[in-house]
């Protein structure tokens, strides 16, 4: 889908990304829309949640959350290239029907995470939240400023699909990986986390300390734009 604010992507794929989604939508077939696309993107979005809850009764289920991660990001990333070069763009619906079915994507993955035995709910849950409020930020944004930024610190949707395929794979293949975990006291209660707990742990900080620099530099600029009167 399309949106009317300037989309601001500085990823380390980007370039490629852009020349292959390019690609795909040049040869997508007629009877192919960009809702098609979009829900296309859901499907993914449903297919890694029940790998990942199917990986309680056998790991080799996270293949199938990692076919999810392709799937979602054939969909989510090639709605908006097709409506580009079919030059169909609807900017309202597509940036309404676009986000509000990311924001379902994103609860669905992170909800399948967390009900899987790999990681504890409430740490994905929190990984979740932190998410949602970072991409509550963009909207803010991309209304007030007119600016849709998709990435930071050179990391966007792709490359963290990316990341989590990797993990996929360290898992199925490293047995000593999976079966590791450490104890750990927190408010006079011991808790057991496994290696993707930190690894969900790890994600979660990097996200909030994200998020206070962006709010931090969003901030001043608003302020700088929006002086007090005098």
């Amino acid at each position: 889908m399309e949106e009317k604010s300037n989309r601001i992507q500085t990823s380390i794929l980007n370039g490629v990304e852009k020349k292959i989604l390019t690609w795909l939508a040049a040869r997508e077939p007629s009877w192919m829309t960009s809702d098609t696309l979009t829900f296309i993107g859901f499907i993914g979005a449903v297919v890694i949640a029940a790998g990942y809850i199917l990986s309680n009764y056998s790991i080799h289920w996270l293949w199938l959350s990692s076919l999810g991660f392709v799937i979602n990001w054939y969909g989510d990333s090639l709605d908006g290239t097709l409506a580009r070069v079919r030059h169909t763009q609807r900017p309202v619906y597509g940036f309404y029907l676009d986000h509000t079915v990311d924001a379902i994507n994103e609860v669905l993955m992170f909800v399948g995470i967390g009900l899987s035995s790999l990681m504890h709910l409430p740490i994905a849950m929190a990984a979740l939240v932190v998410y949602l409020m970072l991409t509550l930020n963009v909207c803010v944004n991309a209304h007030l400023k007119g600016e849709f930024k998709l990435t930071y610190a050179g990391f966007g949707p792709t490359e963290l699909r990316i990341i989590l395929i990797l993990v996929n794979t360290l898992f199925i293949l490293i047995k000593p990986l999976r079966m590791w975990s450490c104890s750990v006291g927190l408010l006079g209660w011991a808790v057991t986390l496994s290696a993707l707990d930190l690894v969900g742990l790890t994600i979660t900080i990097l996200l909030v300390i994200v998020y206070f620099i962006t709010i931090y530099k969003d901030a001043s600029w608003y302020a700088k734009a929006d002086p007090p009167k005098k």
